[in-house]
C-alpha cells in the first residue's frame, strides 16, 4: 500500500489541488496538475495555471525537460492553461523534438487550447477516445467512459508497479462510473461540498457513493472548489473514512503518493 512521502522512484505528485474557477483564480490552492513517475517515464497530467512554477518550486525540483508525455483530460483552463509552455519546456523550446501529447480532439480543433506554433515540437500527438489504450514506452494507461462535462473529457486508468490507479476527472455523477473505475487507488476531482444541480462536477456525496461502490484500498480527494475548502477537505476525508471503513485522504499541494 503506498504511503505519503517526500520522493520516490515511482510516484504521483500533486503539483496542485485547486478545482474550478475561483480557487484557481485566487490561487487558494495551486493548479499545477499531477506528475506521474512510473516505469522510467515522467508524465504530466492536466497542467493548469502555474504548472511550470510549481515544478520549479517543488522540492526536489521537477524538471519539465525530463517529461516523456503530457496528458490533458479536457481543455478547461484550470486543467490546461499551461499546456503550451509545458510542451515548450518538454521539448526545450522546440529544439529537441521529443515526447507525446495526449488530448481530446477538441483541444486541437477550432479555438484550440494547444496553439498551432507548438504542434511541431513533440514527437507526436495522440487523440484520446473513450475506453481506449495508450502507452508511453512501458507505461500504459487507458481512458474510461466519456464523462458528462461541457467539453470532451476522459478519466484515466493505469498501474504503478502492481497497484492500479484510477483518476476520475471533472464530470457529473452517473452510475456507470463505478464499474468503469474499479481500482486499488481512486483519485477523485471533488469540486463541491453539496450538490449543485445543473453544474457537471462531483460533490462530496457523489464521491462517497463512488468510493462505497468501488471500494478501493485508498481514495484520494482533490481538485477542490470554494465550498469544499470551506468544509475543510481533510476533515471531510476523515469522516468518509469513518463511515466507509476505507482509507480516504484529502490531497494537498505538493503531496506525493509513493509506490
Amino acid at each position: 500500500m503506498p504511503g505519503i512521502k517526500q520522493r520516490s522512484t515511482e510516484s504521483i505528485k500533486f503539483l496542485g489541488t485547486a478545482g474550478a474557477r475561483f480557487v484557481m483564480i485566487k490561487q487558494l490552492r495551486a493548479s499545477g496538475g499531477l506528475w506521474i513517475s512510473a516505469r522510467g517515464k515522467n508524465i504530466l497530467v492536466d497542467p493548469g495555471p502555474g504548472s511550470i512554477v510549481r515544478c520549479a518550486a517543488s522540492r526536489p525540483k521537477m524538471d519539465p525537460s525530463k517529461l516523456d508525455a503530457i496528458i490533458l483530460t479536457h481543455r478547461h483552463l484550470d486543467h490546461a492553461n499551461d499546456i503550451n509552455v509545458m510542451i515548450e519546456a518538454m521539448t526545450e523550446g522546440g529544439f529537441k523534438k521529443r515526447g507525446t501529447v495526449f488530448c481530446p480532439k477538441d483541444a486541437l480543433e477550432e479555438d484550440p487550447i494547444i496553439l498551432k506554433h507548438v504542434h511541431a515540437f513533440p514527437e507526436k500527438f495522440e487523440i484520446l477516445k473513450e475506453n481506449s489504450k495508450y502507452s508511453v514506452g512501458d507505461f500504459e494507461f487507458e481512458t474510461g467512459l466519456r464523462h458528462i462535462h461541457p467539453c470532451e473529457t476522459y478519466g484515466l486508468k493505469f498501474k504503478i508497479k502492481d497497484t492500479s490507479v484510477s483518476l476520475i476527472a471533472d464530470t457529473k455523477y452517473f452510475p456507470e462510473l463505478a464499474d468503469c473505475y474499479k481500482t486499488d487507488i481512486l483519485i477523485l476531482c471533488v469540486v463541491f461540498f453539496e450538490p449543485r444541480p445543473g453544474i457537471d462536477h462531483l460533490c462530496l456525496s457523489d464521491a462517497e457513493e463512488l468510493i462505497a461502490k468501488i471500494r478501493p484500498r485508498q481514495a484520494v480527494l482533490t481538485h477542490f472548489g470554494m465550498t469544499m475548502l470551506k468544509a475543510k477537505p481533510h476533515i471531510q476525508a476523515e469522516k468518509l473514512k469513518e463511515r466507509l471503513g476505507i482509507d480516504v485522504i484529502a490531497a494537498y499541494d505538493g503531496m506525493t503518493l509513493e509506490f
